[in-house]
């Protein structure tokens, strides 16, 4: 009877949390506060319901965040983010490093903490949070080479961020360049087993017909997670290679890459669901009072010196080596938007769970820094990019586009949703000019499937089944989302359908 109240209540908290991000969608709220607030509710203040386990809840965020990253890189286009790759290293890097020093300078001065509890929390505050930048950013009209540096950015920098937390929990701590060291050394080692895993898998699953195409995603989300484990097993940084392996499997020619991707966000969401509504849990609200000035304080330094400084600092890098030049305004939006939510809570149950000094306190700290942040930056995103100019509102949505292997003819069927804003409405099929060995044989309609016409004109919310040869896939799928982004007439304004 006891798993069964469990269960029922384990469903019951998903329910409520699912109606809980519609309530907070429509009231522009962000949902990491409903969630945490389901958890607070449930806990010692609310319902009573005890956890105490900061062992149990550390293995149980950093599986949680293992699964947001998987679907953060599946989801992630390499087109979109390939640009944007050099400057997102180098704030995942150098930005992380220039971080940590700020908020633990300021630590040591204005909160009187010792120097090592001061750079712990500088290392668990520097990292963006993967979660928090997908959900927010993704629904920000943003050119496609500022969303692609904070995506791969929040993609990139969890990997050195668990790292140097990690390193600064253990005693003793290990000296500079012993510190530099591993800390390289986790990362060679989690790039080499996700640049492995990643194309081994895709590899495979391109040419193994499975029986079933539900089996696909799981599959997918399978490989992204023998990454983290592999590299974790070699002393590497999982969630690197957990990340890698996804982009790669993510911007591969898989069968089912919708229904994958799919599969992925629902993943994530429960993992969100349950990573918050456990945080909430482990949170004490009658030890958050002591945690409240300290917290806002830190939390100050980090939004208005700290992120500003290492966004500048990493952006005279970037300049001086040529890899990207950065103007005054994205910067100061990659300023505002380092989105911090799951991420730094999990990293500080890594000190709690070692029975370190004061990580009690820290934890409470960084609770109450997330929960200001994310009230702060969260809701002004749209307000700062307006402001700094760096909005595009014109962005058109690209096309959403799920293949089937014909492995006989060796060509592709491409499903292709038609979106509401799409310039393909009102297209007739011969206007779409695609190349010779590509043809677009149905059209699902309202319900209602037809054999078009070449004189067919295309309609929002259409579905069309497109078949390809593998030779002209990449073809017709260019000039289908230059279509949807400026028409017919898509050759004359210079549009080639690549991100």
């Amino acid at each position: 009877m006891e798993l069964d109240v469990w269960l029922l209540l384990g469903a019951a908290v998903v329910i409520a949390a699912i109606v809980a991000v519609r309530v907070a969608h429509r009231s522009g709220l962000p949902s990491l506060l409903v969630f945490l607030g389901l958890g607070l509710l449930l806990g010692e203040s609310g319902l009573g319901i005890p956890f105490e386990n900061e062992q149990l809840a550390q293995q149980i965020g950093l599986s949680a965040l293992a699964l947001i990253l998987a679907e953060g890189g599946l989801t992630t286009s390499w087109n979109h983010v390939r640009r944007a790759v050099p400057t997102a290293a180098v704030l995942a890097t150098l930005g992380v490093a220039v971080s940590i020093a700020v908020v633990a300078l300021a630590a040591q001065v204005l909160l009187g903490m010792d120097w090592r509890t001061a750079l712990l929390l500088g290392a668990i505050l520097a990292s963006t949070d993967a979660a928090a930048v997908f959900s927010v950013l993704r629904r920000l009209p943003l050119p496609p080479r500022l969303a692609g540096i904070l995506e791969a950015e929040s993609g990139f920098n969890d990997a050195p961020t668990v790292i140097a937390v990690t390193l600064l929990s253990v005693t003793p701590i290990p000296g500079l360049w012993s510190f530099i060291g591993q800390a390289t050394f986790e990362l060679a080692i989690g790039a080499a087993v996700g640049l492995l895993v990643g194309p081994v898998g895709a590899y495979t699953l391109r040419r193994v017909a499975l029986p079933a195409s539900g089996l696909y995603p799981i599959a997918v989300l399978a490989l992204t997670i023998v990454a983290y484990g592999g590299a974790a097993l070699l002393h590497g940084s999982g969630f690197l290679a957990v990340y890698l392996s996804a982009l790669v499997l993510g911007n591969a020619r898989l069968p089912h890459r919708s229904a994958t991707r799919g599969f992925a966000e629902g993943a994530a969401w429960l993992a969100q669901i349950g990573l918050f509504v456990m945080l909430g849990l482990l949170a004490s609200p009658s030890g958050m009072s002591t945690a409240v000035v300290p917290g806002l304080m830190a939390g100050l330094v980090l939004l208005l010196v700290a992120r500003p400084v290492s966004v500048l600092t990493s952006s005279a890098l970037i300049r001086l080596t040529g890899l990207d030049r950065l103007n005054w305004r994205e910067q100061a939006f990659l300023s505002w938007a380092g989105l911090r939510g799951a991420v730094p809570i999990v990293l500080a149950t890594i000190p709690w769970a070692l029975s370190m000094s004061k990580a009690e306190l820290v934890f409470n700290e960084v609770f109450v820094i997330v929960v200001v942040l994310t009230l702060v930056q969260g809701p002004t995103l749209p307000f700062v990019a307006r402001l700094m100019r760096v909005s595009a509102p014109a962005e058109a949505m690209d096309l959403e586009v799920e293949a089937a292997p014909l492995e006989e003819l060796n060509a592709d069927l491409l499903q292709v949703r038609v979106p509401p804003t799409s310039l393909l409405h009102g297209v007739e099929i011969f206007e779409l000019r695609l190349p010779s060995g590509a043809a677009v044989t149905l059209i699902v309609r309202e319900g209602r499937s037809f054999v078009p016409s070449p004189s067919t004109r295309i309609r929002q919310e259409d579905q069309l089944l497109v078949v390809t040869t593998a030779a002209c896939r990449d073809a017709a799928e260019r000039r289908l989302r230059a279509v949807n982004r400026r028409g017919k007439l898509a050759g004359w304004f210079g549009e080639s359908g690549s991100s």
